[in-house]
Protein backbone atom coordinates (compact mmCIF):
# COMPACT_ATOMS: atom_id res chain seq x y z
CA UNK A 1 0.00 0.00 0.00
CA UNK A 2 1.36 3.40 -1.00
CA UNK A 3 1.66 6.14 1.63
CA UNK A 4 -0.79 9.03 1.26
CA UNK A 5 0.41 11.84 -0.98
CA UNK A 6 1.04 15.10 0.85
CA UNK A 7 0.99 18.51 -0.70
CA UNK A 8 4.41 20.12 -0.61
CA UNK A 9 2.95 23.38 0.65
CA UNK A 10 2.65 24.39 4.27
CA UNK A 11 -0.81 25.16 5.62
CA UNK A 12 -1.98 28.74 5.93
CA UNK A 13 -1.05 30.48 9.16
CA UNK A 14 -2.04 33.79 10.74
CA UNK A 15 1.32 35.22 11.76
CA UNK A 16 0.07 38.59 13.06
CA UNK A 17 -3.28 39.75 14.39
CA UNK A 18 -3.77 43.13 16.00
CA UNK A 19 -6.96 44.95 16.98
CA UNK A 20 -7.05 48.58 18.08
CA UNK A 21 -9.92 50.68 19.35
CA UNK A 22 -10.24 54.08 17.77
CA UNK A 23 -12.86 56.77 17.39
CA UNK A 24 -13.95 55.24 14.09
CA UNK A 25 -14.40 51.78 15.64
CA UNK A 26 -12.43 48.57 15.99
CA UNK A 27 -9.62 48.31 13.43
CA UNK A 28 -8.06 44.98 12.56
CA UNK A 29 -4.62 44.43 11.04
CA UNK A 30 -3.39 40.95 10.16
CA UNK A 31 -0.86 38.98 8.18
CA UNK A 32 -1.67 35.54 6.79
CA UNK A 33 1.18 33.40 5.46
CA UNK A 34 0.56 30.71 2.85
CA UNK A 35 1.95 29.36 -0.39
CA UNK A 36 -0.31 28.72 -3.35
CA UNK A 37 -0.67 25.00 -4.11
CA UNK A 38 0.43 24.02 -7.66
CA UNK A 39 -3.17 23.42 -8.85
CA UNK A 40 -4.18 26.93 -7.73
CA UNK A 41 -1.11 28.48 -9.38
CA UNK A 42 -1.88 26.61 -12.60
CA UNK A 43 -5.50 27.79 -12.60
CA UNK A 44 -4.40 31.40 -11.98
CA UNK A 45 -1.83 31.20 -14.79
CA UNK A 46 -4.65 30.17 -17.15
CA UNK A 47 -6.63 33.29 -16.22
CA UNK A 48 -9.08 31.69 -13.75
CA UNK A 49 -9.65 34.05 -10.80
CA UNK A 50 -9.31 32.89 -7.19
CA UNK A 51 -11.55 34.21 -4.44
CA UNK A 52 -10.34 34.73 -0.87
CA UNK A 53 -12.46 35.73 2.13
CA UNK A 54 -11.39 37.26 5.43
CA UNK A 55 -14.09 37.19 8.12
CA UNK A 56 -14.07 38.80 11.55
CA UNK A 57 -16.76 38.22 14.18
CA UNK A 58 -16.88 39.81 17.62
CA UNK A 59 -18.67 38.12 20.49
CA UNK A 60 -19.49 39.66 23.85
CA UNK A 61 -18.54 37.25 26.61
CA UNK A 62 -21.39 36.23 28.92
CA UNK A 63 -21.02 33.92 31.91
CA UNK A 64 -24.72 33.02 32.07
CA UNK A 65 -25.38 32.14 28.43
CA UNK A 66 -23.65 31.59 25.12
CA UNK A 67 -21.54 34.51 23.97
CA UNK A 68 -23.52 37.15 22.06
CA UNK A 69 -22.46 38.13 18.53
CA UNK A 70 -22.24 41.93 18.46
CA UNK A 71 -20.53 42.59 15.11
CA UNK A 72 -19.20 40.86 12.04
CA UNK A 73 -17.44 41.94 8.87
CA UNK A 74 -16.22 40.21 5.73
CA UNK A 75 -13.67 41.17 3.12
CA UNK A 76 -13.93 39.41 -0.25
CA UNK A 77 -10.89 39.42 -2.55
CA UNK A 78 -10.73 38.34 -6.18
CA UNK A 79 -7.20 37.68 -7.45
CA UNK A 80 -6.75 37.23 -11.19
CA UNK A 81 -3.97 37.12 -13.75
CA UNK A 82 -4.42 38.82 -17.11
CA UNK A 83 -2.34 36.69 -19.56
CA UNK A 84 -2.45 39.27 -22.38
CA UNK A 85 -1.10 42.15 -20.29
CA UNK A 86 0.87 39.88 -17.92
CA UNK A 87 -0.51 41.85 -14.95
CA UNK A 88 -2.18 40.76 -11.73
CA UNK A 89 -5.47 42.29 -10.61
CA UNK A 90 -6.89 42.32 -7.08
CA UNK A 91 -10.45 43.41 -6.39
CA UNK A 92 -11.68 43.92 -2.81
CA UNK A 93 -15.27 44.26 -1.62
CA UNK A 94 -17.34 43.89 1.54
CA UNK A 95 -19.77 41.60 -0.32
CA UNK A 96 -19.15 38.70 -2.70
CA UNK A 97 -17.66 40.07 -5.90
CA UNK A 98 -20.08 39.89 -8.76
CA UNK A 99 -22.98 41.12 -6.63
CA UNK A 100 -23.83 44.78 -6.69
CA UNK A 101 -21.75 46.91 -4.39
CA UNK A 102 -18.54 48.87 -4.18
CA UNK A 103 -15.48 47.03 -5.51
CA UNK A 104 -11.99 48.51 -5.24
CA UNK A 105 -9.39 47.30 -7.72
CA UNK A 106 -5.62 47.43 -7.90
CA UNK A 107 -3.11 46.12 -10.45
CA UNK A 108 0.30 44.57 -9.76
CA UNK A 109 3.30 43.69 -11.92
CA UNK A 110 4.24 40.47 -10.09
CA UNK A 111 2.48 37.56 -8.41
CA UNK A 112 4.42 38.22 -5.20
CA UNK A 113 3.13 41.80 -4.95
CA UNK A 114 -0.45 40.70 -5.59
CA UNK A 115 -0.27 37.85 -3.06
CA UNK A 116 1.29 40.20 -0.53
CA UNK A 117 -1.76 42.45 -0.82
CA UNK A 118 -4.05 39.44 -0.27
CA UNK A 119 -2.06 38.25 2.75
CA UNK A 120 -1.98 41.62 4.55
CA UNK A 121 -4.95 43.48 5.97
CA UNK A 122 -4.27 46.90 7.44
CA UNK A 123 -6.64 48.96 9.60
CA UNK A 124 -9.80 47.24 8.42
CA UNK A 125 -12.85 48.57 10.30
CA UNK A 126 -14.67 45.51 11.63
CA UNK A 127 -17.07 47.18 14.09
CA UNK A 128 -18.42 50.56 15.12
CA UNK A 129 -17.37 52.00 18.47
CA UNK A 130 -20.97 51.75 19.68
CA UNK A 131 -21.10 47.98 18.96
CA UNK A 132 -18.32 47.10 21.38
CA UNK A 133 -18.66 48.09 25.03
CA UNK A 134 -15.17 49.11 26.27
CA UNK A 135 -15.99 47.95 29.81
CA UNK A 136 -16.73 44.32 28.85
CA UNK A 137 -14.43 41.58 27.53
CA UNK A 138 -15.06 40.42 23.98
CA UNK A 139 -13.82 37.55 21.83
CA UNK A 140 -12.60 38.07 18.24
CA UNK A 141 -12.89 35.20 15.78
CA UNK A 142 -10.84 35.79 12.61
CA UNK A 143 -10.93 33.42 9.63
CA UNK A 144 -9.17 33.52 6.25
CA UNK A 145 -9.89 31.06 3.42
CA UNK A 146 -9.91 30.35 -0.28
CA UNK A 147 -13.59 30.40 -1.28
CA UNK A 148 -14.02 27.52 -3.73
CA UNK A 149 -17.77 28.14 -3.91
CA UNK A 150 -17.10 31.13 -6.19
CA UNK A 151 -14.94 29.21 -8.64
CA UNK A 152 -16.38 28.15 -12.02
CA UNK A 153 -18.57 25.04 -11.66
CA UNK A 154 -16.06 22.49 -13.14
CA UNK A 155 -13.44 23.60 -10.61
CA UNK A 156 -15.92 23.38 -7.73
CA UNK A 157 -16.64 19.76 -8.62
CA UNK A 158 -12.95 18.91 -8.94
CA UNK A 159 -11.96 20.77 -5.76
CA UNK A 160 -14.36 18.96 -3.40
CA UNK A 161 -12.41 16.76 -1.01
CA UNK A 162 -9.00 17.67 -2.39
CA UNK A 163 -6.58 19.16 0.10
CA UNK A 164 -4.73 21.02 -2.68
CA UNK A 165 -7.62 23.51 -2.79
CA UNK A 166 -7.70 24.02 0.98
CA UNK A 167 -6.19 27.33 2.03
CA UNK A 168 -7.64 28.35 5.38
CA UNK A 169 -6.53 29.69 8.72
CA UNK A 170 -8.24 30.96 11.82
CA UNK A 171 -7.47 32.47 15.17
CA UNK A 172 -9.44 33.55 18.21
CA UNK A 173 -8.26 36.44 20.32
CA UNK A 174 -9.64 37.88 23.54
CA UNK A 175 -10.25 41.62 23.57
CA UNK A 176 -9.93 42.70 27.17
CA UNK A 177 -11.94 45.49 28.71
CA UNK A 178 -10.21 48.84 28.96
CA UNK A 179 -8.86 49.82 32.35
CA UNK A 180 -10.97 52.39 34.24
CA UNK A 181 -9.68 55.93 33.96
Amino acid sequence: MAPPVRADTAPAEITALHVERGEEGLLLSSTVRFELPPVVEEALAKGIPMFFVAEATIYRERWYWADKRVASAARHMRLSFQPLTRRWRLQVSSSPIGNSGLVLGQSFDTREEALGAVQRVSRWRIADSSDVDPDVAHQLEFRFRLDVSQLPRPFQIGAVGQSDWNISAGRNQRLVAEAPR
